[in-house]
């Protein structure tokens, strides 16, 4: 089956590299936080102003001083520490992460991403830090369906809405595959409840192959 969102923030989660700076962006994203292990080392970034963020919060945790850039109340581990809002994006655009994780609309096989608006003339712009991030995050990883709600592949040729960066993502997990993009084009790594073929006949993208376990069940 493909996966959920809580399994694929496990996929995430498990692929992001001991003991790395990594911003998690609003949104799909937030969730890495809850699968992440101590025995990783990784260091939690928020936009907003923290270094070793924790999990969401929840009941008696939740201090409404103490949130995320969505605004949603999270913990603090051992060592946490905060600063001001340039400050951490001085972080964010000196190079000082090393990975970030965003959501989007549309990520090209070449790796530009559109994750700040749809260009219809009723939505709401939002770009917030992506830009930052996506040009200064040494790895992005981007977390997002793999089809819209109308059926479309978000995995496209081109981009088609208005551009956060160009030749900035590095991997794509979706609900049905993890995929290496960039300007070799795009890499199917693993798959979930679809084969490499089912794929190829949705998307408009050439898709090569280093699957690891194809149609695999979703991790627990």
């Amino acid at each position: 089956m493909p996966l959920t969102t809580v399994e694929l923030a496990a996929v995430v989660a498990r692929d992001i590299p001991a003991y790395s700076y990594v911003n998690l962006g609003i949104g799909q994203p937030t969730k890495v936080a809850e699968h992440l292990t101590e025995d990783q080392g990784i260091v939690l970034h928020t936009e907003n102003g923290m270094l070793n963020m924790g999990p969401a919060a929840v009941g008696d945790q939740v201090d409404p001083d103490l949130t995320n850039a969505g605004k949603v109340p999270v913990t603090e581990l051992p060592g946490a520490s905060y600063f001001h809002h340039a400050d951490s994006f001085l972080m964010m655009r000196g190079g000082h992460l090393d990975v970030c994780v965003l959501g989007a609309f549309q990520v090209s096989a070449a790796g530009d991403l559109a994750n700040w608006h749809t260009g219809a003339p009723d939505a709401i712009p939002a770009v917030g830090g992506a830009m930052d991030l996506a040009l200064g995050a040494r790895q992005v990883f981007v977390m997002m369906r793999l089809f819209d709600k109308q059926g479309r592949p978000k995995l496209v040729p081109e981009c088609t809405y208005p551009l956060t960066g160009l030749a900035c993502v590095s991997r794509v997990y979706t609900d049905l595959a993890v995929i290496d993009v960039g300007p070799d084009g795009a890499t199917v790594r693993e798959t979930f409840g679809a084969t490499v073929d089912d794929l190829r006949r949705r998307l408009d993208v050439p898709l090569a192959t280093r699957t690891r376990d194809a149609g695999s069940d979703p991790p627990t």
